[in-house]
C-alpha cells in the first residue's frame, strides 16, 4: 500500500496538526508516513495545504504531493474560493466538513461529517474559530483505512494533554461514528 493524501484547511483550523495525528496514528499501524506542511504567508482563514504519505514500505519521495488518493477539505467555504478540479485534477475520494453532502462531481466518492458542530460541541474554539483537526483527522482515518480509531487516540495523546486530550478524543470519537458517504 502506498497513498498520498492532500488536506485543505483554512489558518486556524488544525489541518498540519490533523497531518500529524494522522502520521502518527500510521505508525501505531506498524506503516510508514509522512506528514509535510506547506507554509507560505498563511494567516488565520487563508487556505493552508497539508500532505500525507502513508504507505507499508519505506517512503523514498519527499517532495509535496501533486497526484492524491484523496483529499480532505476542512472547510466546505472553500470550495466556493478554489476550483477544486482545477486543483485536483485526478479522480479521487473526497471528504469534506459539512453538515450535508456537498453537490459536486468528478470524485470516486464523496463522505462529509460536521466536524464543525462536533468542535463545537465539545468547546475545541479557539479565538471564536472552531478546531475541527481531530474530528477530520478521524473522518480520514476511518474513510481512508490508515489507522483504527484506537490509533487516532494514542496519536492525540501525543499531541495534546489533560481535559483538551478528552475533549479532542470525544471529538474523534464522534467524528468516526457520524462521517457519512
Amino acid at each position: 500500500m502506498y497513498r498520498e493524501y492532500i488536506i485543505l484547511s483554512r489558518g486556524g483550523q488544525g489541518g498540519v496538526t490533523a497531518s500529524r495525528i494522522l502520521a502518527s496514528a500510521a505508525t501505531y499501524e506498524g506503516r510508514w508516513a509522512q506528514a509535510i506542511p506547506e507554509f507560505g504567508a498563511e494567516r488565520r482563514g487563508a487556505i493552508v495545504r497539508s500532505y500525507l504519505r502513508v504507505s507499508d514500505g519505506i517512503i523514498k519521495r519527499h517532495s509535496k504531493i501533486y497526484r492524491a488518493d484523496g483529499l480532505s477539505i476542512f472547510s466546505s467555504k472553500i470550495l466556493s474560493l478554489i476550483d477544486i478540479k482545477r486543483e485536483i485534477p485526478n479522480d479521487l475520494t473526497l471528504i469534506v466538513n459539512s453538515p450535508y453532502k456537498p453537490d459536486l462531481e468528478g470524485f470516486k466518492e464523496i463522505y462529509y461529517v460536521d466536524a464543525t458542530s462536533i468542535a463545537l460541541k465539545h468547546d475545541l474554539v479557539l479565538a471564536g474559530w472552531p478546531i475541527v483537526n481531530t474530528a477530520m483527522a478521524s473522518a480520514m482515518a476511518k474513510v481512508f483505512n490508515i489507522a483504527s480509531i484506537d490509533n487516532i487516540v494514542k496519536a492525540i495523546e501525543e499531541y495534546f494533554s489533560g481535559e483538551i486530550a478528552i475533549k479532542n478524543i470525544s471529538a474523534a470519537m464522534e467524528a468516526w461514528d457520524m462521517v457519512a458517504r
